[in-house]
């Protein structure tokens, strides 16, 4: 029986997969960096062992899958190579794997990981289904009927899969150290929209993906008129959202989400598209819709003495300000302070002006320095820069990241997609 040998298994996508396979009963290791990552306790849970990296890892018999972010000549890929073993990169398995099922690709600029989660939680309660959402939560079922599975357009990788379903939730400019503009971000999805076999279900109301052209129906949802499937009647609650779907202007029925912001509203109009498509009933789809709990590190929330610290991914403007507007829709009435690390700095430079404007949506704003990339240059912008454009912006560390206590009762977010938790939980240790 061959072992599964994950190089860079801490990565979300890796470990993910790698729960898939050992769920499947297969045998999994992997290997990566000594550093902590929040994706790992779901990989000690389980006891899938993981190694330093060291050539002496690689034996014969593995299967090796490697992570993206790792170069040919990584020690453990080049001794699997000299070996002569199968090496496969993660999108490459990933791709082949979701062959056996009836599988469905969630895909876009923003919003992948909450569609993901919340398509995976209402089908799993229809049918049985194996799941890889991009926080670094994976699950397979041996006798599963569907493959829900997050494809990320980065560097093309999406183009290794042939889904029966793709889920597109828009199209935007990011990724500005590969994507040269938004028009070269279309052409990818536009050659992944032709390797669909089945159906797209688009978001209507992105300029882009309606432009879209495949060999397939394109089912559209959004809050036009002219979309296939319409969100209407929106009323918004601190306990989450309810509004009305019609399907081709006929009402289908009303539905409730624990969650704030027109792009939930849009996440859950995708599910109801697909599962309507799928023929899952109307009932199940309102029940687990209402009773969704959400994903890591998307407006994870924890009361903290007077405040309520919110924990977010949004590393984009546009997740920026719909993870404010959200905020402000759940708490009215409390201030909301924006905490946010840069990711990386090509993002940095090619949105500066967009960052200050989606950021000027909060109160306050504490900017923390820029997580790099081993990827790219600095080149001379700082953080800086960006503060400099922003009213109430406040630049902090680990060692003046106390001073967010002085904002009683608010509404704190911490987001980005680098290390910004370790801020988060400096800040609750400077308050304890």
């Amino acid at each position: 029986m061959t072992t599964f040998h994950f190089v860079g298994i801490k990565g979300t996508g890796m470990s993910a997969l790698a729960q898939i396979l050992h769920d499947m009963n297969e045998r999994v290791q992997g290997s990566d960096i000594n550093k902590y990552f929040f994706t790992q306790k779901a990989l000690e849970d389980k006891n899938i062992p993981i190694l330093p990296f060291n050539k002496e890892n690689i034996t014969n018999g593995l299967t090796v899958i490697a992570g993206n972010a790792f170069k040919e000549d990584h020690i453990e890929i080049a001794e699997a190579k000299e070996k002569n073993l199968p090496v496969y990169r993660y999108h490459e398995f990933l791709g082949d794997f979701s062959r056996k099922f009836t599988s469905i690709a969630v895909t876009g600029s923003h919003g992948k990981t909450s569609t993901t989660g919340l398509l995976t939680h209402v089908l799993s309660h229809a049918k049985p289904t194996s799941f890889l959402i991009g926080d670094g939560t994976g699950c397979g079922k041996e006798n599963s009927e569907y493959f829900v599975f997050e494809a990320c357009e980065y560097r093309r990788h999406f183009l290794a899969y042939y889904p029966d379903y793709a889920v597109m939730t828009n199209i935007d400019f990011d990724h500005p150290d590969y994507f040269k503009n938004v028009d070269d971000v279309f052409d990818a999805f536009q050659q992944m929209a032709k390797q669909v076999k089945k159906a797209i279900i688009a978001y209507g109301d992105d300029p882009y993906l309606q432009k879209i052209q495949a060999n397939v129906p394109v089912v559209f949802y959004g809050f036009d008129e002219e979309n296939d499937f319409q969100a209407s009647n929106i009323t918004v609650t601190s306990e989450g959202t309810t509004f009305d779907v019609s399907v081709r202007n006929t009402f289908y029925g009303s539905f409730f989400i624990p969650m704030h912001g027109s792009h939930n509203v849009q996440n859950a109009l995708a599910v109801i598209a697909i599962c309507h498509y799928e023929n899952i009933s109307i009932e199940t789809i309102q029940a687990h819709l209402h009773d969704y709990t959400g994903v890591k590190r998307r407006f994870n929330e924890k009361k903290f003495n007077n405040q309520i610290l919110i924990d977010d991914y949004a590393h984009h403007p546009t997740e920026v300000t719909a993870t404010i507007e959200s905020a402000r829709q759940k708490y009215p009435n409390r201030e909301v302070v924006a905490i946010f690390q840069p990711h990386t700095y090509s993002r940095t430079k090619t949105f500066l002006n967009e960052f200050a404007e989606s950021l000027a949506e909060a109160d306050t704003v504490y900017l923390l320095d820029i997580f790099g990339s081993a990827r790219e240059e600095q080149g001379n912008l700082t953080v800086e820069d960006l503060c400099s454009k922003i009213e109430n912006c406040v630049l902090i560390d680990e060692d003046t990241v106390h001073m967010l206590g002085k904002h009683d009762e608010a509404v704190l977010i911490f987001m980005g997609a680098g290390d910004i938790q370790k801020y988060q939980e400096a800040y609750e240790k400077s308050r304890m």
